[in-house]
């Protein structure tokens, strides 16, 4: 008599086979799951990549260029382009993604002052000279009164809201004009603010973050680093930056926490331009200092026509404003978007 087949083992084979079955379905997810994440980093890579703007295009058509160059091989590249290349693919894989904690805007003396010019320039203007002067880390309605009690024309420049003080866009909000002053990561710091826009922050993280801003501040046109010494020297990070600011309509202003800043490049690559602050005036905050840098201003807006100084509403600061009002008759105090 033929024997019959064990249905024990009919059933174990079946079993093995549907287990190999159900490992390789999932090798196959996780590899595509692997793609979709490799092929998102590599996206936030290049849309945030700029390029130095080629003769005769468009914005539009030079963001496009851009974009594209790190895909095309070595051979298709031209000489000028396959240096910049190399830089770029330098500055990407350089870039840090750990960073330390960071001292309040800049840290020297040296660099809160005019930025140096060989040639004294001679400026024929029919009005007086203009000086904006921006106060930044504005956050509570007790430095807004502060501020108004002054009578002096001043821009303030409102910190995002945040747990310690979630009111700071409704009180912008009151404002006829105001800036956000944005945080971004510094060298060092010594107390990082939530939110803190990194170096290694991809351009998706980047546009939900000014998209954001733009939702909580929706008359802000201009917007300043608060620190930033770190990001702003990073080239990269400004293309994407840039980018995201130009979607939602919103100026950057360099606060220039460092000599290093990439900004000019990048603007000028978009084809913006670039606008800076001349002078910072409580880099020390003794009063006499600022009375000091407040002179500096001036001196900067007569030479060139117009000036942008940057300071806090601390006490000593906000007296020496208060104490210089005479030297102010020869300039014409305006709001920043007033000055270029």
């Amino acid at each position: 008599m033929p024997r019959k087949k064990s249905t024990k083992n009919t059933k174990t084979k079946k079993v093995i086979k549907k287990t190999h079955s159900n490992i390789l379905v999932y090798i196959a997810w996780f590899l595509a799951i692997l793609a979709l994440i490799l092929i998102s980093l590599l996206i936030g890579y290049y849309v945030g990549i700029s390029e130095v703007k080629p003769k005769g295009l468009t914005q539009e058509q030079a963001l496009k260029h851009s974009k594209t160059l790190l895909k095309t091989s070595d051979e298709k590249l031209t000489k000028k382009e396959k240096p910049v290349v190399k830089r770029l693919q330098e500055v990407l894989k350089n870039e840090q993604k750990d960073y330390e904690s960071a001292a309040h805007e800049i840290d020297s003396e040296k660099l809160a002052n005019p930025i140096p010019v060989k040639h004294k320039k001679v400026v024929v203007y029919h009005h007086k000279p203009k000086l904006a002067i921006i106060i930044d880390d504005v956050q509570t309605k007790s430095q807004i009164d502060a501020i108004k009690k002054l009578h002096l024309t001043l821009t303030m420049s409102f910190l995002p809201p945040r747990k310690a003080r979630p009111y700071s866009a409704k009180l912008a909000a009151k404002e006829k004009f105001y800036m956000v002053h944005l945080p971004m990561e510094a060298m060092h710091f010594s107390a990082a603010e939530p939110d803190t826009l990194l170096v290694h922050d991809s351009q998706t993280k980047i546009l939900q973050k000014i998209r954001q801003i733009k939702k909580e501040f929706p008359r802000a046109h201009y917007i300043n680093n608060h620190t930033g010494s770190k990001f702003t020297s990073n080239e990269v990070a400004m293309n994407r930056l840039i980018f995201a600011l130009n979607e939602s309509n919103i100026r950057f202003i360099d606060s220039r926490t460092t000599a290093k800043t990439m900004a000019p490049r990048v603007l000028e690559n978009f084809g913006l331009k670039y606008v800076a602050r001349d002078v910072f005036l409580d880099h020390k905050m003794d009063k006499s200092y600022v009375k000091k840098q407040i002179k500096k201003a001036i001196a900067v807006a007569k030479r060139n026509g117009h000036a942008i100084a940057i300071c806090h509403p601390h006490k000593n600061t906000l007296a020496a404003l208060a104490e210089s009002k005479a030297l102010f008759k020869d300039v014409d105090l305006v709001q920043v978007n007033e000055v270029y």
